[in-house]
């Protein structure tokens, strides 16, 4: 199992997702790979549309998998199906399935770093509706360290 870690670590990476659109949050994201695709796994917050920190009362766990492509020898594409876990307090838990697509920026100078802009949007079909809509899209910067 050991060997199996080390001969994928080059494609692993951790980081940030930062949300907008109408899920403003943040997420601490991971990434693997499987194969020539990857699989993107992301346990984030919705701080609402006023931003409230001392208010955190929505959490998740979204995992995407991803087909990927190049664009430039620096510049990518992703895009795959996921699904996304989440609890909200005093409403319960809820189910959503998602979709997710961007590009993503790997350059020469500093390949420990990888940049990405995405749009994920999703349809939650268990959560109440006061406590977030049925349908959300968020757009997203993501910065994520390589391993």
């Amino acid at each position: 199992m050991g060997f199996a870690f080390a001969a994928n670590a080059q494609n692993n990476a951790i980081g940030l997702r930062f949300g907008g659109g109408s899920s403003y949050g943040a997420e601490i994201s991971y990434q693997t790979a499987l194969g020539a695709n990857r699989l993107e796994l992301d346990l984030g917050t919705n701080l609402g549309t006023n931003l409230n920190l001392t208010d955190l009362s929505f959490f998740y766990l979204a995992g995407v998998y991803q087909w990927r492509g190049p664009i430039t020898d620096w510049l990518g594409w992703f895009a795959g199906p996921g699904v996304k876990a989440s609890y909200c307090k005093n409403h319960g838990f809820g189910v959503a399935i998602a979709g997710q697509g961007g590009v993503e920026a790997n350059f020469e100078k500093i390949p420990f770093l990888q940049f990405s802009v995405d749009v994920r949007p999703e349809y939650e079909f268990l959560l109440p509706s006061d406590c977030i809509n049925s349908f959300n899209w968020a757009a997203a910067l993501g910065v994520r360290y390589k391993f």
